[in-house]
Formats: C-alpha cells, structure tokens, sequence
C-alpha cells in the first residue's frame, strides 16, 4: 500500500496542473459574462529583459536572509513555436541567533533556477496560453535539485473597456525534487526534505496611473505541500511598479504570510529594477 501511496500522491498535481490547462484553454470562462476578458500573447514572448532584484525574508524562528538575484528573459522560436527562456540566479546571506556561524553580509552562492514556457499554434487551439518547465540548480553549499512542470495564461480587459484591471494571469507550476546537495547532518543539519511543491501564482494586475500598477502574487505564490506533512502556505503578496520609460521600469513589494501550515517566511520585501530591451 505505502508503494503505491508513494507513486499515486505525486501524481495528484500533476493532474490538477492538467485540469488548470482544459479550463484555462477555454476562452468562454473568461471571456464575456461578468469578467469581460480576452486572452493575449505572453508579454515576454517578444522582448529582452534583464532585472536586477534584493530581498530580505524573515521566519519566526529570527532567521532573516538577504538575497541577491540576477534575472534575465530571451525570447525563443523554433519555427512556429514562440516561447520565453528565463534565468535566476542569486546569492544568498542567512543569519540570525540560531545560525551563529553567519553574519549579515557574509554572501554564497544560492539556487540558479532555468525556466522555459511557450505555445506552438497546434498545441490547444485557439488558446493563448504557455506550457513549460522549470529546473532548480543547486549551485550553493547545499540545497536540492529540482524540476517540474508549469502552464499559464494571460487575459486582459477587451479593448474599450475602462476597468481598472491591468491583466488576470493564472500560472500553475509543480516542482518535484529529486536529489540533495550537501546533505550531510554533520555540514548542514537543517537541510529540508525533498521539495513536493504546487505553486499558485493567482497574478493580477489594476493600473493607478498609466505608468503605474499595483500587482497581486506576481513574485510570491501560493503554496501546497504535497510532500511529507503537508500543509499551505498563503501570502498576500503585492508590488508597485513604475515604468520610468519604454526600456526601464522599477518596482518594490511585500509579503506576509497569513496561512503558514506549511512554513516558508514570515516577512518578505523586494524591490527590482528592469531593463527591456
């Protein structure tokens, strides 16, 4: 029983990342009615972006990490295929009275994280959204290596329409780690267990001005353990962004936990700064 407990429990997301994609590829959910939405292309699908980014998370147990991230988007096609190839990379300073041996600004390498989505015109037709995959490469001291599935989609406000909503987009994304790094008890005693993660990213988007928007979990998703334990972990995530001009663009946020059945942070804050070109 537990050996098919264990190959079933997995497959859960993944089945619920599907249903996501047969609801999201279809258009009469969203459009008309009481949303009165369309869909659109994905906007990183035709530009260069590279973003600079700093975050400062803290836990209840006073642990706080600052972390440094280098993030780049490149547009991909292959012949009728348009896609997104996007690159984190960070590093990453923990410290607080229960890691004695860190200190603020003591910095190493963190995860490096590669990202491809994208839509062929035969794949759901007539469907706008993106299919995709992560990896997580555990380029630090320790971590884990991971991978998994993920699908979007973006819709917008019909043209003419003045509501205050800049874009509803959805993303689902499954990570599933399958290898430790550094996970000796004598090196690193607090390694985590294997990731079994559904991210939900519910992302939406009202304008304040024209060059001025107020973004819902765009950075920070919900989270469902499937793993051992179990658990949700529910933010409310918000960041402001201001587009200076076409090509730089910068922005700064925060999140609280409010559900943490799951623990992942108490406090998070960011900021960015974009460059498109």
């Amino acid at each position: 029983m537990s050996f098919w407990r264990n190959l079933t429990h997995p497959l859960i997301p993944l089945i619920l990342v599907g249903l996501v994609g047969n609801a999201v590829g279809d258009e009469s959910k969203f459009s008309g009615g009481f949303l009165n939405l369309e869909k659109t292309a994905d906007q990183y699908s035709s530009q260069r972006v590279l973003e600079f980014w700093g975050y400062h998370n803290t836990t209840g147990e006073q642990v706080q990490n600052d972390t440094l991230k280098l993030r780049y988007y490149q547009p991909l096609a292959f012949d009728q295929w348009r896609g997104t190839m996007r690159l984190d990379t960070s590093y990453v300073s923990t410290y607080g009275p229960t890691v004695p041996a860190q200190s603020s600004g003591t910095y190493n390498a963190g995860n490096t994280m590669l990202t491809v989505w994208g839509n062929h015109p035969s794949i759901l037709k007539n469907w706008e959204g993106t299919l995709g995959g992560r990896i997580i490469f555990p380029f630090g001291n320790n971590g884990q290596w991971a991978a998994g599935p993920q699908i979007g989609t973006v819709y917008v406000p019909k043209q003419g329409d003045n509501s205050r909503l800049s874009d509803f987009s959805p993303l689902v994304r499954y990570m599933y780690g399958f290898v430790s790094k550094g996970n000796s008890l004598t090196n690193t005693p607090n390694q985590p267990p294997l990731v079994r993660n559904l991210n939900i990213f519910p992302t939406l988007g009202f304008n304040l001005s024209p060059d001025t928007q107020i973004r819902f979990w765009d950075e920070n998703a919900i989270t469902w353990n499937t793993g051992g334990g179990g658990g949700w972990f529910v933010p409310i995530d918000a960041m402001i962004t201001h587009r200076l001009n076409k090509s730089f663009l910068f922005a700064v946020g925060a999140s609280k936990q409010v559900v943490q059945s799951y623990p992942v942070y108490d406090w998070s804050f960011y900021g960015k700064l974009s460059f498109n070109f």
